[in-house]
């Protein structure tokens, strides 16, 4: 069977994300403390996430005019968001033993983001951060430098997988439409 050239950086590569067990249990013992609170934490990293880079609620319509997080924990519609996360991230976890099904789940909301929503592939990276601090601020005197490592590398396999995801439908970049006219823009010429 032909390979493709670099395949096997990729496989070797996605290998090394996988999580040893004890990773696996460390990440899942800290998400099931975490998860008994899903809809309150889920809302608490979306807001955190808007407020702090609010250019990602360029995508949501309903939501994308607040600016108070107070309105914004409020809101029917990002709450029902937060839980459609939060959902999504438990599915991952409760599967790191089966990464065929991480694999299969992360496609799925890769290829969705990608093409229904057109949600440029960063606010993914952004977003698992968010999680990190709001994981990090929840168990404070609880969060070993072991258990950050595992979530660290949980942070990188779910974003090697999204944007696998967005490669293989294609995504070219979206450029934001410009008011600026071109003569304005800065020349490259001496």
């Amino acid at each position: 069977m032909e390979k493709v050239p670099g395949e096997m950086e990729i496989e070797r590569r996605e290998r090394s994300e996988e999580l040893s067990e004890a990773e696996r249990k460390a990440v899942q013992a800290t998400w099931a403390r975490l998860y008994a609170n899903c809809e309150d934490v889920g809302v608490a990293i979306l807001v955190r996430f808007f407020v702090n880079f609010p250019s990602a609620k360029q995508y949501f319509s309903q939501f994308k005019h607040m600016t108070e997080p107070l309105e914004m924990e409020r809101s029917p519609q990002l709450r029902k968001h937060a839980c459609r996360v939060m959902g999504a991230l438990n599915t991952v976890v409760e599967n790191l033993h089966d990464p065929e099904k991480v694999s299969s789940v992360l496609a799925l909301v890769g290829k969705a983001h990608a093409l229904k929503h057109k949600v440029e592939p960063v606010y993914f990276k952004i977003l698992s951060g968010v999680i990190l601090e709001v994981i990090a601020e929840e168990f404070a005197n609880d969060f070993p430098a072991e258990t950050q490592r595992a979530w660290a590398k949980l942070r990188s396999l779910i974003y090697s997988h999204v944007t696998a995801a967005y490669k293989e439908v294609g995504w070219v970049q979206q450029v934001p439409n410009t008011t600026t006219p071109p003569a304005t823009l800065p020349s490259s010429g001496p």
